[in-house]
């Protein structure tokens, strides 16, 4: 199985959101048909980063990294190496 962290945008209101999951399409979908209670403000998410690991554990450890941050400028590095 893989998994992935992912970091989606929304310009409406200008905000990151992170997350992990097994399918990024799927859940892009979920994020911008209002099926997720964090993310439901806007529903015009874009997929602007993300990264493949091997087991949900280590998707889930990295996801809390990144979150551990608390900060914008962290992410729009990572977005930027791309």
């Amino acid at each position: 199985m893989t998994y992935y962290v992912y970091i989606i945008y929304s310009e409406t209101i200008n905000q990151y959101y992170v997350g992990q999951t097994q399918n990024i399409e799927e859940r892009l979908q979920q994020h911008r048909n209002s099926r997720s209670k964090s993310t439901k403000k806007a529903n015009d998410w874009v997929l602007v980063y993300s990264e493949i690991f091997p087991s949900r554990a280590d998707a889930v450890k990295r996801e809390s990294e990144i979150k551990k941050m608390k900060s914008r400028k962290y992410i729009e590095g990572l977005i930027n190496k791309i």
